[in-house]
């Protein structure tokens, strides 16, 4: 069709580098120990679950937050992130992207310290507002997959 404008991708519409900086997610998992995982699911088939018991297993405190849970892994779960009582270095988030921007909202609300959006969860509005909020933000990173690179050192 003569004219028609081709949609532009979240990927296209941020520049998703300055969200994946290497020497930042190393810094981030060095000092970083209290994790609240929003989405995260009893369920053992789980991304969220295998992500979770792998960070708990290299010693990070992991905190469920979803509505639907009671205790994950052995920790309370918590409806959203305005319910947890203790404070938050990390905010990893396994939701859709279109409601990413309420978790960077309460993500600024709590005083998290990183709002960190898993694989293949980009939404431009979620990175302005918890950026704007002082958060250090990493997008389109699995904290596993980026923990194992950590520790090798590449």
């Amino acid at each position: 069709r003569r004219g028609a404008r081709k949609r532009m991708t979240y990927e296209e519409a941020v520049d998703l580098s300055r969200y994946q900086d290497p020497a930042t997610i190393d810094e981030i998992l060095r000092t970083a120990r209290t994790i609240a995982i929003v989405g995260l699911s009893s369920k053992p088939n789980r991304p969220s679950y295998g992500v979770a018991a792998y960070l708990q297993r290299q010693g990070y405190r992991i905190i469920p937050v979803n509505p639907a849970e009671q205790e994950v892994l052995g920790e309370r779960a918590y409806p959203s992130l305005l319910d947890v009582p203790e404070p938050i270095d990390v905010v990893d988030v396994f939701r859709r992207p279109e409601v990413t921007p309420d978790i960077a909202r309460d993500a600024v609300a709590v005083g998290a310290k990183v709002f960190w959006l898993q694989l293949d969860i980009i939404n431009p509005e979620a990175i302005a507002i918890a950026e704007q909020g002082g958060l250090t933000v990493i997008v389109d990173r699995c904290t596993a997959i980026e923990h194992q690179r950590w520790k090798r050192g590449t």
